[in-house]
């Protein structure tokens, strides 16, 4: 039972512990905890040894489930391969009892050559959601990965979306349903940027490589798995589903219904995501959602969020003179893009962040109380932080993470004219190129963002033009003109810290993990969670697992093996435990 109380058991007659007899049901008690404890002490290690597999729903022979433990030092019992009556009894009635983080933890290090393997397989397959063909590839390849767990899988299509990826796992007798998120397309990439290629996955510790191990050996957690995805967001589908395996291995079953949903657009701004959800809005019916995207928090601890910033991009070309010019002969006569598009930029936000548009923070939301409260209690990453980036200050007077990504903010993520270095040219450019995202907090539209911004560099003294070049006529006719290209967008999300299935998902969180939890009204980054929130109106909460270093969406992105083990342990908390908390709340 989840919260405190006494254990559920599957088959109290398998070790005798019925009310009228606590003298056995406290040895059986002791044997666990001996077993356990055999467990931590194998986990400091690299052993050669294999828990073996256990059908869902029938006891485990124990001779089977501990063929392997040849360390008896390890193990305390007089036979390297028989334990004592006591233990085995305390065996059976261990793998029969709710699952534990460390009862998943003793599979996964008998399993991480099979867990490492079918995530590089992953982590192999390109997934640049305009590449349609390789996309689909990924689409069938998790399909595959569902059907071989027994579960019943599809791919949701849609006009011109990449397809969703979804699969049902019903569970006798459960009265509630979680739906876990997850998505599997990755952002673009330029592989001279990158140490490896991004999908050739290796596998490093430091600067050694390391091979994937056989089933029984194990790797060190600091090695990384480097590939594009391989935190964002391919690890937590892998974590999700290994420990699902764990659980049934473990002679369980997940204790609430289970649906996966796996995006396929989510890098390319989820643009089909309302529509998806409309079309397909009875087979995802669900108690809440899970959204398993994300890093935990800088301090290395584990986080549970309730919400996320919502987000809208533009392009920005601004246009000089139909060809380049030599600076010399035409400098100071004729106009520079780049100084043109820089002096627009420069007038949007100040170097701190603060935003200059008119009327652009009006609709942003006052945090609440609760919010508040919670922002107060997180760690203080900040110093260390900018240590480990090389920065002298951070902005706002180094004003402290955690606020400031509640916060509306433009970012300036790519600017492009011209050339520097060896390929620098005495030129006056024939157009200068930005690439902005603007994160969105509560209130916030994207359509309202657009309206303000394009009210902004209008009093800037540009004209206008949307979807393609200017043509002559027009740059003729203005002085300034700028072309824009805008993103769908959506807007941010938020789900309230106090509601019970909150509460629920804190409680079981904390439970799975080994350091104290961290409570975030919001993550700095965006999902298309207010679409889902919109369409479906169910509670979505954020379940991040990945580290906070792991170079998302820039060259070398990495999943630290240490945060991919500790997913696993509470996804398979979650779901075998998850049944119990929802009818306490």
């Amino acid at each position: 039972m989840v919260g405190g109380g006494e254990p559920r058991w599957a088959d109290r007659a398998a070790v005798n512990s019925s009310r009228r007899d606590a003298d056995v049901e406290d040895a059986v008690e002791s044997g666990i905890a001996r077993f356990e404890r055999a467990l931590a002490d194998i986990g400091t290690g690299q052993h050669h040894w294999n828990l073996g597999t256990v059908q869902p729903g029938v006891t485990p022979n124990p001779d089977v489930y501990f063929a392997g433990f040849s360390d008896q030092t390890k193990i305390g019992v007089s036979s390297p391969m028989r334990l004592s009556g006591l233990v085995l009894a305390a065996a059976v009635a261990l793998v029969a009892r709710p699952v534990k983080a460390q009862h998943i933890r003793a599979w996964r290090l008998a399993h991480e050559g099979t867990i490492l393997r079918e995530f590089t397989t992953l982590v192999s397959l390109p997934n640049v959601a305009s590449d349609s063909v390789n996309i689909r590839h990924n689409a069938d390849t998790l399909m595959a990965m569902l059907q071989r767990r027994g579960i019943a899988a599809q791919l949701l299509e849609l006009p011109g979306s990449p397809p969703a990826v979804y699969g049902s796992l019903p569970a006798p007798g459960a009265t509630h349903t979680l739906v876990l998120y997850a998505h599997y397309d990755g952002q673009p990439v330029t592989p001279s940027d990158w140490s490896t290629p991004p999908w050739q996955p290796v596998l490093r510790n430091g600067a050694e490589v390391v091979a994937i191990p056989t089933d029984g050996d194990t790797v060190p957690g600091e090695t990384r798995l480097y590939g594009r995805s391989a935190s964002d967001d391919k690890a937590p589908i892998i974590s999700m589903l290994a420990a699902l395996d764990a659980v049934r291995a473990l002679g369980q079953q997940p204790s609430v219904n289970l649906k996966f949903y796996f995006e396929g657009e989510e890098e390319a701004g989820s643009t089909h995501a309302t529509a998806m959800l409309e079309k397909y809005r009875d087979l995802l019916k669900a108690d809440a959602w899970l959204f398993c995207d994300g890093p935990i928090d800088q301090s290395g601890r584990p986080v549970v969020g309730f919400g996320v910033r919502g987000t809208v991009d533009v392009e920005m070309t601004v246009y000089g003179p139909a060809r380049a010019l030599h600076s010399g002969h035409y400098g100071n006569w004729a106009p520079n893009p780049i100084s043109l598009l820089s002096s627009l930029l420069a007038s949007m936000r100040t170097p701190d962040g603060q935003i200059l548009v008119a009327g652009y923070m009006n609709d942003v939301r006052p945090l609440l109380p609760s919010e508040r409260a919670a922002i107060a209690k997180l760690p203080k990453p900040d110093s260390g932080l900018r240590q480990t980036l090389a920065l002298g200050a951070s902005e706002a007077n180094d004003a402290r993470l955690a606020e400031r990504i509640m916060l509306p903010a433009i970012n300036f993520r790519g600017f492009q004219s011209g050339a520097v270095g060896d390929r620098a040219a005495n030129a006056i450019p024939t157009e200068a190129r930005a690439s902005i995202d603007f994160r969105l907090v509560p209130n916030e539209t994207p359509e309202r963002v657009r309206e303000l911004i394009e009210a902004h560099i209008r009093r800037q003294g540009f004209f206008l033009v949307h979807d393609s070049a200017a043509d002559r006529a027009t740059r003729l006719a203005h002085a300034k003109v700028i072309r824009l290209d805008w993103s769908h967008g959506y807007a941010a999300q938020r789900t309230s810290i106090d509601l019970p299935i909150s509460k629920a998902i804190e409680r079981l969180v904390a439970e799975a993990s080994d350091r104290p939890l961290v409570v975030i009204p919001a993550m700095g980054g965006s999902l298309p969670m207010s679409e889902f929130e919109s369409v479906l109106r169910r509670p979505l909460i954020n379940l991040p697992t990945v580290n906070y270093d792991n170079n998302q969406h820039a060259p070398n992105e990495n999943t630290r093996l240490a945060n991919l083990w500790t997913a696993i342990e509470v996804f398979g908390h979650v779901m075998t435990n998850a049944g119990g908390a929802l009818k306490m709340e």
